[in-house]
């Protein structure tokens, strides 16, 4: 499983037009799910999403966590961050997870990290969606669940 995890001052993602999740201070987190995932792969992503300390504390060092500072999750799926670019010029999606395995992990890393205590915005799994937002710092990482070791 992948994520790309932005520190944002808002972020929001609409369908059709229509707003069907928004944040303000937080996260915009992207999330792939790949052929294999399971469980162990929602955890841990759930988890270093939660724990990232990548907030500013009074001296103004990245020193505090999205509960230190009272952030929000806007959580999206993505299956594009499986693509594999390596050969020729259009990306395959081989390694990406098919829906119907992706979603109920999709989900799951969004209902963890609601167990952990974060407010959770979400995209629509599987809609054509537009995602905007305000990038801070900019601060963007990246997590992949098969390189946690």
């Amino acid at each position: 499983m992948r994520a790309v995890v932005q520190r944002v001052s808002r972020a929001a993602v609409r369908v059709g037009g229509a707003v069907v999740g928004s944040v303000g201070k937080g996260f915009l987190v992207l999330v792939g799910v790949e052929s294999g995932d399971g469980e162990a792969d929602v955890r841990y992503i759930a988890e270093k999403v939660s724990g990232l300390r990548v907030f500013d504390d009074a001296q103004g060092k990245m020193n505090l966590s999205l509960a230190d500072v009272g952030g929000e999750i806007l959580a999206v799926s993505q299956f594009t961050l499986l693509g594999d670019c390596r050969a020729g010029r259009r990306p395959s999606y081989t390694n990406a997870a098919p829906a119907e395995a992706g979603e109920p992990l999709y989900l799951s890393v969004v209902e963890r990290l609601r167990v952990l205590g974060h407010a959770v915005a979400t995209g629509r799994f599987r809609a054509e969606m537009e995602v905007e937002l305000v990038n801070d710092g900019p601060v963007t990482l990246m997590l992949d669940s098969r390189k946690r070791f």
